[in-house]
């Protein structure tokens, strides 16, 4: 969440910023009262407090007069009414809290989707190629029917070469974020409310909820290893000088898919479950924008070492989601769709996901405060199998391994 003390400061500025999102509900305006009203109740519950302890002292000594009593009852009666106001005060401040969304940086195009804007390319794109399901089904390598008849839509089973070619491209990246700093983490698959809303996966309403909850249980199964990853340092406080703290979280991913109607969904592209090495990190506020550009190089790096072809988008605001200050896509050219289409990101939070769930560090000085949080995909292997099937496919019907990946697939070049 945003500082009340900035949203204060700067609410026209944060209103607006939230209107770019999206994010229509949220009013500023009476967040600042609600805040205001909840700071008066709590003022007033305090002095309430005191009254009665020092009704209860002055009882203390010999038996109280009946005026002393007469008091404590009506400071009690007094109290309870209070402390219930206050209750309903703090709900509801809380909930208008949790729905606005970090602010944009002013780097960020402004509009939805379509608004986004190209500011790289990279390769040489191929014009055809068969459909990455098409080309699997005739392998044997996926069988959506079985997931269908287990799970139910939209769950499969991969296969043979692919499961292995999956499992290759995983291994390549899990070398390469090690080689280049980040500590390799397996990571719960599960996480509490608390951790889950504090990483920004709170939905802009019920129909668009992407996560899985279980019933009678305070877990969410999560959508993305960023969210346990920005757990992991809930309520603690870090030394300067071990930031910036960089993860490589592997993880299953469970989503709902809510929302997608519309959006290509074909195959493996857009599933119920899939398994992802994500890279994260903790660092601080002056460092973040460097290291935004710095993952997204990373993830550059990996998929010109697979050869793929892409461009990279800065994200317009209306696309940026609940903690993102501002985010990049990296789309893989589609030879079949003749388009670029989704394939990694990465999103710098600033402090929001960290204030949240209590994250800070203490300046060489001794100061403390709220430091900032930073995610991106190093490889999202559903995705990344469909990537590499349609720009690494033979007219013979075989599928050229990627050179990096062949040590990997016991140094076959072709499956």
């Amino acid at each position: 969440m945003l500082d009340i003390r900035f949203i204060r400061e700067n609410a026209e500025r944060v209103q607006d910023s939230a209107l770019q999102k999206g994010y229509k509900d949220v009013d500023i305006k009476k967040l600042l009262e609600l805040n205001e009203a909840r700071r008066e109740l709590q003022q007033r519950v305090d002095e309430l407090r005191t009254q009665r302890n020092n009704n209860a002292a002055k009882m203390k000594d010999g038996k109280p007069e009946q005026s002393l009593i007469d008091e404590g009852k009506q400071i009690k009666i007094a109290l309870a009414e209070r402390e219930d106001y206050l209750t309903n005060a703090e709900r509801e401040y809380t909930d208008a809290m949790n729905v606005v969304p970090n602010i944009i940086f002013d780097d960020v195009p402004i509009g939805g989707e379509e608004d986004s804007v190209e500011i790289k390319t990279w390769g040489d794109k191929r014009d055809t190629a068969i459909d990455h399901l098409d080309f699997a089904v005739k392998r044997d390598w996926v069988d959506f029917e079985a997931g269908a008849k287990v799970a139910g839509a939209k769950f499969y089973y991969l296969k043979g070469d692919l499961a292995l070619l999956e499992n290759a491209i995983y291994q390549f990246a899990l070398e390469f974020v090690v080689k280049n700093g980040f500590t390799f983490m397996t990571v719960p698959h599960m996480v509490s409310e608390r951790i889950a809303y504090g990483s920004g996966f709170a939905p802009k309403s019920s129909t668009e909820s992407n996560e899985y909850f279980i019933d009678n249980e305070n877990l969410m199964l999560i959508g993305t290893a960023e969210a346990p990853l920005t757990g992991y340092h809930a309520d603690e406080i870090i030394d300067e000088d071990r930031l910036p703290l960089l993860y490589a979280g592997y993880s299953p991913c469970y989503r709902k898919e809510a929302g997608t109607y519309g959006k290509f969904t074909r195959g493996l592209f857009r599933v119920h479950q899939f398994n992802k090495l994500e890279m994260y990190a903790f660092c601080l506020p002056e460092q973040s924008r460097d290291i935004h550009e710095k993952i997204l190089k990373f993830e550059e790096q990996i998929w010109q070492t697979l050869g793929v072809p892409y461009h990279i988008i800065n994200i317009a605001s209306g696309d940026l989601g609940l903690p993102a200050a501002k985010k990049y896509d990296l789309e893989y050219w589609s030879p079949v769709d003749k388009k670029f289409r989704e394939l990694t990101s990465c999103s710098n939070c600033t402090d929001f996901q960290a204030r949240n769930l209590n994250i800070r560090v203490r300046r060489k000085d001794g100061k403390v405060e709220v430091l900032h949080t930073l995610n991106g995909t190093a490889v999202s292997l559903a995705r990344s199998l469909v990537a590499i099937i349609e720009n690494y496919q033979n007219e013979d019907g075989s599928l050229t391994i990627p050179e990096v990946l062949r040590p990997y697939m016991g140094g076959r070049e072709r499956i």
